[in-house]
């Protein structure tokens, strides 16, 4: 399993509240009454997902656990994919400021394929969001806007009731939230406070539903639509699904797999292939075709993402200093702290004596490690 024990306990404890309605819990142990607190405010602003599926290989277009065949060997995915079970699941992160919550969602696939001649596929393919949330007073604080990860890029998005203006970069649409397929809005509220996201099939680019075209829910399209959920993890009935619930997990043990292998040879690693980049090779039929490539080591975790082109953010932030990348995307944040109050991946790296002098295997040059532990409290 990609969490760890704690965090299984308080998924257990949480499921149970949600089930009761209960709003409180008294909890001795205070990794548990976080972890409770963690997992509330990801599942309220989790995304809804719409699916494009291509009905040449839908199943390729499902999203599903990192360990879906109960490894972590992740130069067997690819060949894996057709002996197991695909069960629906999401993954989060969580990083704090004084004024901000910053929360990473990913969606993994075993494959970024293709069906077309001249084109590329490679194994493993995990893209996202950071959801940036306020702290205006509530108790899950009020999402004003989104950063997407569409492989090399990156999309802006703000809710349209946030007070967010172009900075660096132009914003390139609004959100739309919802709760159910007949609640669609486009500001927050009780009714609809789930970003809607879109991922197009084969490749998996996000965006923010409907911006990738592809798939919006219509009934002559094919896709699935993915709702979150703690409690429950569905497998599809096809690629045309209208209704699966993804299981709720964190980023947690990917990253201390990461931390693990940071500075093993590529040979002796299991997972990566270097910092933020998933092992991956040609085995099990990737690349078969007319004129199709398959590329090696070509998907990254969130610490890895980057958006090429996009000035002076660099990768990895949109994980490890979100402060940054989001202060470079927007203005008009209003009061922005630049100190964290819980940033578990730079403080994992402290922990662990790294810094500028002493940088794990294939840290990007770019990146300022001392200056973002400065952020630390």
């Amino acid at each position: 399993m990609m969490y760890s024990k704690w965090i299984r306990g308080a998924i257990a404890i949480a499921t149970l509240l949600l089930t009761l309605g209960s709003s409180a819990c008294d909890c001795e142990n205070q990794d548990f009454a976080e972890a409770l607190s963690e997992i509330s405010l990801a599942l309220y602003h989790a995304p809804i997902l719409y699916q494009d599926t291509d009905d040449t290989d839908p199943q390729s277009d499902y999203i599903t656990k990192l360990d879906y065949d109960n490894n972590i060997i992740f130069s067997d995915n690819w060949d894996n994919r057709d002996n197991y079970p695909l069960i629906a699941a999401g993954y989060f992160s969580i990083v704090e400021s004084r004024t901000h919550w910053f929360i990473i969602y990913g969606f993994f696939h075993p494959r970024d394929w293709t069906d077309s001649s001249f084109d590329q596929e490679h194994e493993n393919d995990l893209e996202g969001l950071l959801a940036i949330v306020e702290k205006d007073g509530t108790t899950y604080g009020k999402l004003i806007g989104a950063i997407t990860v569409f492989h090399l890029d990156f999309y802006s998005y703000k809710a349209s009731d946030s007070s967010l203006t172009d900075g660096h970069e132009d914003i390139d649409g609004v959100l739309y939230f919802q709760n159910t397929a007949e609640t669609i809005l486009p500001i927050a509220s009780n009714d609809a406070h789930h970003p809607m996201i879109c991922q197009e099939a084969k490749g998996h680019g996000l965006k923010a539903w409907p911006h990738t075209g592809d798939f919006t829910g219509k009934a002559d399209e094919d896709g699935i639509i993915y709702f979150p959920s703690i409690g429950s993890s569905d497998i599809p009935s096809s690629g045309n699904d209208r209704y699966v619930e993804y299981g709720l997990f964190t980023f947690g043990e990917l990253w201390e797999r990461q931390l693990e292998e940071a500075n093993l040879s590529l040979s002796t690693s299991t997972t990566f292939a270097s910092w933020g980049t998933f092992k991956g090779d040609k085995s099990g039929g990737c690349g078969n075709g007319i004129f199709i490539l398959c590329s090696e080591d070509s998907a990254n975790a969130p610490w890895g993402w980057d958006d090429k082109n996009d000035g002076a953010t660099y990768r990895g932030e949109i994980a490890l200093d979100p402060i940054h990348l989001v202060d470079h995307y927007f203005n008009g944040l209003g009061t922005f702290s630049q100190m964290y109050i819980k940033n578990r991946y730079l403080e994992d790296l402290r922990d662990k004596q790294y810094s500028s002098v002493n940088l794990p295997r294939g840290w990007p040059s770019e990146l300022n490690l001392d200056s973002m532990l400065a952020k630390l409290p």
